[in-house]
């Protein structure tokens, strides 16, 4: 059994028993939501896409919401704890304008081709080889993913009741299981629409309360330049200032921080992720028009600017408000947390357990579980969808009745809920959480952004291409992370001294620009798939017509697609000025 998730006694958190009855209330609308969308389950379509027929409200909040889990929630507060405001650089760089660019451009594409999956898009514009690779990788990437979630689901739970985290792990497990079995992407849709509110409504009285405590902004940046440069804590000016973000980056020249936060992370990583990833993507493809479908990662990119308020900023609060964290920056090993020593994914466990009172902790503690129950939901509806369409039914058992692979997503969801009890264990390993997942999306998402944006703008690319630009890219960021410090943890070499954040950053860039000129290479050789059946695949062979509602030019400007990015894109960009 992994160290993290060794038996533990004892709780973090003295909750009362008003906490734990907005808990229970909390649980019940959740399998309640779950219980009720059953009934509009009939077929396949409805459980892994809800039947196409949601708003753009509903599937932009739920866009947003699903990404809010562990990455946003421990992830960032983690990063904001141990670098300081350049971890902003995750949203303001690497989200708002990926988020734009699949709004504006890619999502026509998936909505208008009518696929079920990011894989099945992958079938038809590559064929079969790319299409299996993309869907293996897809979902492995998702199993790895569920584990992260649930492992941090698992340590509130422990926290708050002082069980073994292996027994909460179960817990946690069940609870997501239920609500997924029962409703499919819809129950997980409308979960996260609630989770949006809830995760909000928690996470904003603990950034105010702890900005009172430290004195406010003013007496925050004092406390941190007080203690900065301590036990290899970064100097004050890296962690009060975004640019040029050489705390984050790991990365001493500040020119190469800049290039590795903008390429590696604003351009690859970011694009990679939100562009390509069908937990996302999922979500956009459940509206009911290709304008709500196109509006969906737009809207919900107006939440997603302001989230580091409440996510980054209670990590530095907690880096030198709560003694044993400004011990941990010091250089300490303090004991304690949810794995016997503290660690920077405990910032917001002990925040909240030094600033919140009760009833607002309980609401704190709710907000935490809906944002890792959103997560590995996310995590769980995406993989059952691949796994059931692109794995089951395209290689395994062909041509079955619909009946049958709506039974075969469900017993998906169980067997990848059981499973992410056991990939859990490797999240415990990483004392930044984040470092972990930057290393997946490394080698998962970055080659597979490469391929598709080649092969959706350059028709002559080709299907073997494809497959060989994927694999290729995808061992070569396993191998720079090998050779990193401390990608792989005690496995990784150090034959590149790069290390955390920057270490993700790079492998990135690696398999980008190696998928990249293999595809090119290879396509020059290999023989094009005709022109024709291109449409609806490559831009260049698609009628502009097929990728705007036609009813869009009739609505007013706040319903239109373009002036939502153009708003969100200069708000981004004033955001990026201000800090």
């Amino acid at each position: 059994m992994s160290p993290g998730i060794l038996p533990l006694s004892g709780t973090i958190i003295d909750a009362h028993p008003v906490d734990y009855l907005i808990l229970a209330t909390y649980f019940v609308f959740v399998l309640g939501i779950g219980w009720l969308a059953r009934r509009q389950v009939s077929d396949s379509v409805d459980f892994f896409l809800s039947g196409r027929s949601l708003p753009a409200w509903v599937t932009g909040l739920a866009f947003i919401s699903a990404n809010l889990g562990a990455v946003e929630i421990m992830g960032m507060s983690a990063s904001g704890a141990e670098f300081g405001l350049p971890t902003v650089h995750y949203f303001w760089v690497g989200a708002i304008p990926a988020m734009l660019f699949l709004g504006v451009v890619m999502m026509p594409f998936y909505y208008g081709s009518k696929v079920r999956s990011v894989p099945e898009f992958m079938l038809r514009r590559f064929g079969p080889g790319a299409h299996l690779v993309n869907a293996l990788s897809f979902a492995l990437a998702q199993l790895l993913i569920a584990g992260v979630n649930l492992f941090l689901l698992g340590t509130i739970i422990r926290a708050l009741l002082g069980w073994p985290l292996w027994v909460a792990l179960l817990v946690a497990a069940a609870v997501v299981l239920s609500y997924i079995t029962l409703g499919g992407l819809s129950a997980a849709i409308y979960n996260e629409v609630l989770q949006f509110f809830v995760i909000v409504a928690a996470l904003g009285p603990l950034t105010l309360l702890g900005l009172h405590r430290v004195g406010g902004w003013e007496g925050l940046t004092e406390k941190i330049t007080a203690a900065a440069g301590k036990g290899g804590a970064p100097p004050a000016d890296q962690q009060l200032n975004s640019w040029p973000g050489q705390s984050l980056s790991g990365f001493d020249s500040p020119i190469l921080s800049v290039i590795g936060i903008v390429f590696g992370l604003g351009f690859v990583l970011s694009f990679g992720y939100w562009t390509t990833n069908f937990v996302e993507v999922q979500r956009a493809m459940a509206s009911d028009s290709i304008s709500s479908a196109r509006k969906t990662p737009i809207i919900g990119a107006f939440p997603k600017m302001f989230v580091p308020f409440i996510t980054i900023v209670p990590g530095m609060i907690g880096a030198v408000l709560v003694s044993e964290l400004a011990d941990l920056k010091a250089g300490g090993t303090p004991s304690g947390g949810t794995g016997g020593e503290i660690t920077y994914n405990d910032t917001l466990l002990y925040l909240m357990r030094d600033v919140l009172p009760n009833g607002l902790l309980g609401l704190a503690i709710t907000g935490l579980l809906a944002a890792f129950m959103a997560g590995m939901a996310a995590n769980i509806s995406a993989f059952n969808t691949v796994f059931s369409y692109d794995l089951w039914g395209d290689y395994i058992v062909k041509g079955r009745a619909d009946g049958y692979y709506l039974m075969v997503g469900r017993v998906a969801t169980v067997g990848a809920t059981i499973i992410a009890i056991f990939t859990a264990g490797l999240a415990s390993n990483y004392s930044n959480i984040m470092s972990y997942l930057q290393v997946l999306f490394g080698f998962f998402n970055a080659p597979l952004f490469a391929t598709f944006i080649l092969g959706m703008f350059w028709k002559r690319m080709t299907a073997t291409a494809g497959w060989v630009g994927l694999v290729a890219g995808t061992l070569s960021a396993v191998l720079v992370a090998y050779l990193s410090e401390d990608a792989f943890g005690s496995l990784s070499t150090g034959a590149i001294p790069v290390s955390g954040q920057g270490a993700a950053f790079l492998a990135a860039s690696v398999a980008f620009v190696v998928d990249v000129t293999l595809s090119i290479v290879v396509s020059l050789v290999t023989e094009p798939k005709p022109a024709g059946s291109l449409k609806g695949l490559v831009y260049s062979e698609t009628p502009r017509e097929d990728l705007v509602d036609p009813n869009e030019s009739r609505f007013p400007w706040y319903r239109r697609t373009i002036p939502l990015a153009v708003i969100a894109l200069v708000m981004t960009i004033a955001l990026n000025i201000a800090f």
